[in-house]
């Protein structure tokens, strides 16, 4: 890769970064939690001109990100958010994470708490070939991406598409926006009813506020 590459432009098969990408206003402040080895972070950086963080649990994941130029620090979902103050970023992102965090009520009370908008993507349960693997093999499924098997996965809390518009509505947040991804990466229709987003989405992103706040 040259210099001068967009690392947005590059072939990868996360296209749900590149949706969360598209959600967030230019030169924001941006908490990525969960952040990998920070290609979200630098296709904000390189692309929308935003002020990124990220916290990382993998210390190969936070040495990839320092070496890439980005301000990233070690910590987890489950113990770090505690330190950072209310308001404190426009966005904090929390991508395709939530599922491995031990309390994500209390995980996702932070990332509102934190950012002005909260942006969470995960892996939808719900998903048919899920059901299919349940009800016909009787095993816990695996898919591209749920790829290991029930005692190998960091992933200890699934969730469908369902489940997590209910932990929004306990919480009393707002879902500003859903997108829905199928099996090949293709987007649901917008106006798609809940019940097809939660059969046929494979993935899910959820742009999120505090309940009651205004514009």
């Amino acid at each position: 890769m040259t210099e001068h590459t967009d690392p947005g432009q590059q072939q990868t098969k996360r296209v749900d970064l590149l949706l969360v990408a598209e959600m967030i206003a230019p030169g924001s402040r941006v908490l990525d939690v969960g952040c990998g080895d920070g290609t979200l972070l630098r296709i904000l950086e390189n692309r929308y001109g935003i002020d990124g963080r990220g916290i990382e649990l993998s210390q190969r994941g936070v040495n990839e990100c320092v070496a890439k130029g980005l301000a990233v620090v070690q910590g987890d979902a489950d113990h770090d958010l505690d330190d950072y103050p209310d308001n404190g970023f426009d966005y904090v992102i929390l991508s395709q994470t939530v599922q491995a965090t031990r309390n994500p009520r209390v995980v996702l009370g932070h990332l509102l708490r934190i950012g002005r908008r909260a942006i969470v993507s995960f892996p939808n349960f719900g998903h048919w070939r899920m059901r299919w693997q349940l009800l016909f093999e009787g095993r816990m499924p695996v898919t591209e991406h749920l790829p290991m098997s029930w005692y190998d996965t960091p992933n200890i809390h699934f969730c469908t598409i369902r489940d997590f518009v209910s932990l929004v509505h306990d919480l009393e947040a707002r879902i500003e926006r859903t997108i829905a991804l199928d099996s090949r990466g293709r987007r649901l229709p917008d106006n798609a009813s809940l019940s097809r987003l939660n059969i046929f989405g494979e993935q899910a992103i959820f742009l999120l506020r505090r309940g009651g706040e205004a514009d």
